[in-house]
């Protein structure tokens, strides 16, 4: 008896251990709504991308109309950041407070800082690409999926683990779109939209069913 009650105490601790140091909120309803959003922003690049190749102007380099298109480009890509990070906070938020826990702790800032750090590289990286031009531009879609993965694989040891996994799945499909770089849009509505929609229900269902 007195056996069983050491075990479960040190279960108990584990248990706890295991809570302060990963943070355990994040919401699969966040992966699904950031898988729909980046497919409906994949829609309206590819739109712009080809109104800008049928006017011609892409022969002739940097061009205003080039200009705009980037312009929207990054437009549409905050407006999938923003709606991401605001339904991430909203379900993450709703899944603590049935928890029990805090949302915004010390463990959630290491997760933030781990996962920033290739994002923002990446996001810079990806700017120097498209005011280059040219071939350039091509690997945009490809590095967005490799720094974006390497910055999940980055954090998963602070979260869930199966976000390595996503991570890892990220990064395999961004190296395989360096090599058709004429699909990038595709390969990147596959990385940003199918896959988080599917990890989404999978992590659903896994940790927030039965809440």
């Amino acid at each position: 008896m007195v056996e069983k009650d050491q075990l479960d105490a040190l279960k108990d601790i584990r248990s706890m251990m295991k809570q302060s140091s990963k943070f355990l909120s994040l919401s699969g309803l966040s992966g699904v709504f950031a898988g729909i959003y980046a497919l409906v922003g994949a829609y309206l690049g590819n739109c712009f991308i080809n109104d800008f190749i049928q006017t011609g102007e892409y022969l002739e380099g940097y061009t205003s109309q080039y200009f705009q298109l980037l312009i929207k480009l990054l437009v549409v890509c905050i407006g999938v950041l923003v709606l991401s990070i605001v339904s991430a906070f909203y379900f993450s938020n709703r899944k603590a407070k049935k928890l029990g826990q805090k949302l915004f702790d010390y463990t959630t800032l290491r997760l933030f800082i781990n996962m920033f750090i290739p994002l923002l590289a990446g996001g810079l990286f990806c700017l120097a690409m498209l005011l280059h031009g040219g071939h350039f531009v091509l690997l945009v879609g490809p590095c967005m999926l490799i720094f974006y993965g390497l910055a999940l694989v980055n954090g998963s040891k602070y979260t869930l683990h199966d976000i390595r996994y996503l991570g890892i799945l990220e990064i395999v499909l961004g190296l395989i779109a360096v090599f058709y770089l004429g699909y990038g849009i595709i390969f990147w509505s596959i990385g940003f939209g199918v896959l988080h929609i599917l990890y989404g229900i999978y992590m659903w269902f896994k940790y927030d069913k039965q809440l």
